[in-house]
């Protein structure tokens, strides 16, 4: 007869078994709950985060919510719904939000607070409750490859009151706000979807630009904080702050008194398929690590989502666990506060007022976000345009798949205008003059001082037809040039039409 110790008794077992399932955030594929999903749910999987390859319309959307609830009341559904360039919601369309860049332009607090509540209603309505958003990342480093628009600017103290006003407005609306990403990406010159970034500043230099906009974040109520899957030597030589006990624990855990941001909420990671983590440590050992550190949830599912990788990660823990290297009680803790926010959740859901519709506040930023440099005498476009698209690699967090530029939005305002896409190989002046003919050329870029390629052919572009008109819809960084020069602040739908509505005024 096998004598069972305290930790190996059946019950024992079971717990620690749904606790492991109940950190996790999984993904999968398609637009309905597959079976191993809705088991798994039964079987203690407590979030399920999705992405754009599962939502089709509001509609089904409702409908597979509906679904994931059938199984589990209290399942926190996550969404990665930013608005602006980062959409899921309207991933085949474009959002119909303007990004953080263009509301910190504006920086109109109300205006902030009514766009995050609009589309926390909307969320809302479809059955989500978790939000993967605000970016407060200080975009310090106009360079950086993956923030950007994404940041509501480079001043801390702006990112920061704008922080706080879209964590009201979408919990407010009942969807938990996840600010990330802690603590601070906006200082990298590195995406870490493709490799683990590094942060050399002091910490003096961390608390006074990185920092202000989460500890403002917790005051505001956050619910929940992303890490960030980054090295900072000044708080960890060592670990990337997802798997720092110094970031988490020491850091965003620790009381106000003790130097600490003080929060107590949901801490969730970072996609662990990143190659930051997958790429160094395995996303099995790096779960364990981050666990250890402080992390409550296990964000893994953009690119692999699937039944194994759930399994794969649930026995990691449970081996840790066993093995005596990941404390049962910090597990156990971590499943607490999971369930926590689900129980919040459910009992916001039901008694959510969601106010009165506000469907055109995202257009109205947009607009407002405009910035418009006139260099010489314009004629409001009247006739069909040509639009030469200077196309740059899209990164992860963006993807591929939505459409952006105001080609489709100044056609509808112009009949008969056409757009062409250009990328590195094939963005030749020549080229684009060609394809034009006679018609004017609107020339739309993106992040222009990033990419050499797309400067140089806007130079000899502006050189053979100086009436070009030039959109920028990323970070407004170089000088405005063209006979009209529009900066957008972001690639939104919403801020295609504004621009588009702007060069055809009269």
């Amino acid at each position: 007869m096998t004598t069972l110790t305290p930790r190996d008794t059946p019950g024992t077992r079971d717990t620690l078994t749904r606790d492991a399932l109940t950190v996790l955030q999984p993904g999968f594929t398609g637009t309905t709950a597959p079976d191993w999903l809705r088991r798994r749910l039964g079987e203690g999987l407590a979030s399920v985060g999705l992405f754009g390859r599962n939502i089709a319309s509001p509609e089904q959307l409702a409908a597979l919510t509906a679904q994931l609830r059938a199984e589990r009341e209290d399942v926190l559904v996550a969404v990665d719904e930013e608005g602006g360039d980062v959409t899921r919601l309207e991933v085949r369309t474009g959002s119909s939000f303007p990004g953080n860049l263009a509301l910190g332009t504006v920086d109109d607090i109300a205006l902030t607070r009514a766009v995050a509540h609009e589309l926390g209603r909307r969320l809302a309505e479809c059955g989500v409750n978790l939000n993967w958003a605000p970016s407060a990342d200080v975009n310090s480093d106009p360079g950086n490859p993956v923030i950007g628009v994404r940041s509501f600017g480079a001043d801390p103290r702006l990112v920061a009151r704008h922080t706080a006003a879209y964590i009201e407005g979408l919990q407010a609306a009942g969807v938990a706000a996840c600010t990330k990403h802690f603590p601070g990406h906006g200082d990298t010159a590195v995406d870490s979807h493709h490799a683990l970034p590094r942060i050399t500043a002091d910490l003096a230099t961390l608390r006074e630009r990185e920092l202000v906009p989460f500890r403002v974040a917790v005051a505001a109520g956050t619910k929940a904080v992303m890490s960030a899957h980054i090295l900072l030597p000044a708080l960890d030589p060592d670990l990337p702050a997802t798997l720092s006990p110094a970031a988490l624990h020491g850091l965003l855990r620790a009381p106000v008194a003790e130097g600490g941001l003080g929060f107590d909420g949901l801490i969730v990671t970072d996609g662990m398929e990143m190659q930051a983590i997958a790429g160094t440590y395995g996303i099995e050992r790096g779960s364990v690590l981050a666990v250890a550190a402080g992390a409550d949830a296990i964000c893994v599912g953009g690119g692999l989502a699937d039944e194994d990788t759930v399994l794969r990660l649930r026995d990691a823990l449970v081996a840790a666990v066993r093995s005596g290297e990941l404390p049962e009680e910090r597990l156990a803790d971590a499943a607490r506060r999971v369930r926590a926010l689900g129980a919040w959740a459910r009992a916001t859901a039901t008694g959510r007022d969601a106010g009165t519709p506000t469907p055109d506040v995202g257009l109205e930023a947009a607009r407002r976000a405009l910035r418009v440099t006139t260099t010489g005498t314009y004629e409001p476009l009247a006739v069909p345009a040509h639009v030469a698209a200077f196309t740059p690699a899209a990164n992860i967090a963006v993807g591929d798949e939505t459409p952006w530029g105001v080609g489709a939005e100044l056609a509808r305002l112009v009949p008969g205008t056409t757009t062409l896409t250009y990328g590195p190989e094939d963005a030749r002046a020549e080229q684009v003059l060609a394809d034009a003919g006679e018609r004017r050329i609107v020339a739309v870029v993106r992040d222009e001082h990033r990419h050499g390629w797309m400067a140089s052919a806007l130079d000899a572009l502006l050189a053979a037809r100086p009436d070009t008109v030039v959109v920028e819809m990323g970070l407004p960084q170089a000088a405005p040039r063209g006979v009209v020069h529009v900066a957008t602040h972001g690639a939104a739908r919403v801020c295609g039409r504004a621009a588009a509505e702007a060069l055809v005024a009269r």
